[in-house]
């Protein structure tokens, strides 16, 4: 039998109702001029993070790296890139957040290593040698070489011959990227002892890289099998070492999959809700609440210890994959246009701000959107402040521009010459530095920096949305999207208007429970209810978070 999760449980299951900041430290602030972000610069910045209210930090890869794909190409699990600073580094910054109540969650990409990597450079080298069997070889060239490309259009196969080696070897991604053997018992120890290392240094929890590409079993006969097995022993590794520590996977996979993640809570703690986020971005395009409903029912019942994990963008591209090719070019229609702000053929490569036209109620109301799913939700670092997006840069690499702190040179992010910079800044038009920077925005209470700390301290003040039942409410306008979280004692209601037009719609609200309703957050002050009490009000692009407790206030 579960435990009692309420309020009063003594087991820490802090990741069920927090705020999550997502960063990469060699774009986030450079301390030493070299042009590059380090631990010490990100240390000197947690004032910042903190003032957002969000509860928990996910640093991208630190990892040393030849830098291939953006430090996912890593060639030593238990150390410090060496521009980023050192592990004495770490362990401040790692000290310092704990001191301002931020958990630290990690990338682990053991999916793969580089290329580069001693083990891979020794199984290359000695087919005798230990580490051959942690990775995944054929002596004849498979049958399906281009079979599973993760990257269409920019990878050419998933098997390459190597001539050292005399041998092909199997990579999900780049060549430059060689998948790890996870049916090799050593490999597994290998990852065990990565996690134990990083638990010792203040991690709270780690974000496994492509998931389900990891417990791929692999053969070049035959169709890969997946043992998800080896997510429930990684969890009781973590659990042993470090109780109230997490796993969230990256696993964009269908419906009936999921459950195999979670494995009734006894596997990973959270997933991404990629199939959400598709969707949420179709109804964003065809201004219909449908889509996202469709979206949000599709998900199978979460495990009583699991949660979802909600966001608007990330680091990499805003995959539409599993929308139909109709579906797909609306979005594409919608907020990317032009082919340059396309990828791999399921894709766009775009930030948020750009891709609704710098629109800020239309931002508002996304972000509120998003805080608002069931589950937590992510804020990628900028997008709190309107980031824009370089597209003339390869990739997935438009969204991944340096910090701006300022409107000063290279936007207060380095004092380095600009051909110094890790990333470019952008620093002008629409989006630059000049325009939109931290410094300018603290000062202004209007600002979308000043207006996302409100919303991050509504959602706190809300954990009926992360601990809560969640219900879809119908209603008689098919642009508003209307949800209900009850929760031990309290009821939360939040309203959206996807249209770009006012409306007022009824919800089917109990009588008691409606004259009850109190207003926590709305894109402005609204009139008292008339008429009506289950009729409400909304401006174009309007939304509105209520709550409700009519046994505390009888």
């Amino acid at each position: 039998m579960l435990p009692n999760v309420g309020r009063s449980n003594v087991i820490d299951l802090w990741y069920k109702n927090c705020v999550i900041y997502s960063l990469n430290v060699g774009t986030f602030m450079d301390s030493d001029g070299d042009g590059i972000g380090d631990f010490k610069g990100l240390t000197d910045q947690l004032d910042y993070i903190a003032r957002l209210g969000v509860t928990c930090l996910w640093l991208l890869p630190f990892y040393p790296s030849p830098g291939m794909d953006y430090g996912y190409d890593v060639t030593d699990y238990y150390n410090i890139a060496p521009e980023l600073g050192t592990l004495g580094d770490f362990v401040e910054f790692s000290h310092q957040a704990r001191l301002r109540g931020l958990k630290l969650i990690i990338d682990l990409p053991i999916n793969h290593t580089s290329e580069q990597h001693p083990w891979f450079q020794q199984a290359r080298s000695d087919p005798r040698s230990p580490f051959r069997d942690y990775y995944n070889w054929s002596k004849t060239k498979p049958a399906n070489v281009n079979h599973g490309m993760a990257f269409p259009g920019h990878q050419s196969s998933v098997w390459t011959y190597d001539p050292l080696a005399r041998a092909w070897y199997y990579h999900r991604f780049y060549p430059h990227q060689p998948d790890l053997n996870i049916s090799n018992p050593a490999v597994r120890e290998e990852i065990f002892k990565i996690v134990g290392f990083w638990l010792e240094l203040g991690v709270s929890g780690f974000r496994i890289d492509a998931a389900p590409f990891l417990v791929e079993e692999i053969s070049p006969d035959r169709a890969a099998s997946r043992d998800y097995e080896f997510f429930g022993e990684l969890r009781d590794f973590l659990s042993w070492r470090r109780g109230d520590a997490v796993l969230i996977a990256e696993a964009n996979v269908p419906p009936k999959e999921m459950p195999q993640f979670f494995g009734g809570g006894s596997r990973l703690h959270m997933l991404f809700a990629f199939l959400a986020n598709q969707y949420l971005f179709l109804a964003l395009a065809s201004n219909s609440a449908a889509p996202l409903a469709r979206g949000l029912t599709r998900l199978p019942k979460l495990p009583q210890l699991c949660q979802w994990v909600q966001f608007l963008r990330n680091h990499d591209e805003l995959d539409l994959g599993r929308l139909t090719e109709k579906e797909r070019n609306e979005v594409y229609d919608a907020f990317a246009p032009d082919a340059d702000m396309r990828l791999y053929g399921r894709g766009i490569r775009r930030r948020l701000a750009p891709m609704l036209r710098n629109e800020r109620r239309r931002i508002e109301m996304a972000f509120s959107l998003m805080f608002s799913l069931p589950g937590i939700p992510v804020i990628y670092y900028g997008d709190e402040l309107g980031f824009g997006d370089e597209l003339c840069l390869p990739e997935r690499w438009p969204v991944r521009t340096c910090m701006q702190w300022s409107d000063n040179e290279n936007a207060g992010f380095s004092t380095c010459a600009e051909e110094y910079l890790i990333h470019p800044v952008v620093m002008t038009g629409d989006h630059g530095a000049d325009k939109i920077n931290v410094e300018t925005q603290q000062r202004d209470p209007e600002s979308l920096l000043n207006w996302v700390r409100r919303l991050v301290d509504t959602r706190q003040s809300c954990p009926e949305v992360g601990w809560g039942k969640w219900n879809c409410l119908e209603t008689d306008n098919p642009a508003v999207f209307a949800q209900k979280f009850t929760w031990e004692q309290g009821t939360v209601l939040i309203v959206h208007n996807l249209a770009p037009r006012n409306c007022r719609v009824k919800l089917d609200l109990g009588e008691d429970e409606a004259e009850q309703l109190a207003e926590l957050l709305g894109n402005r002050v609204y009139p008292e209810k008339k008429g009506s009490s289950t009729t409400i009000e909304l401006d174009a692009y309007g939304y509105r978070w209520f709550r409700s407790n009519p046994s505390t206030a009888a």
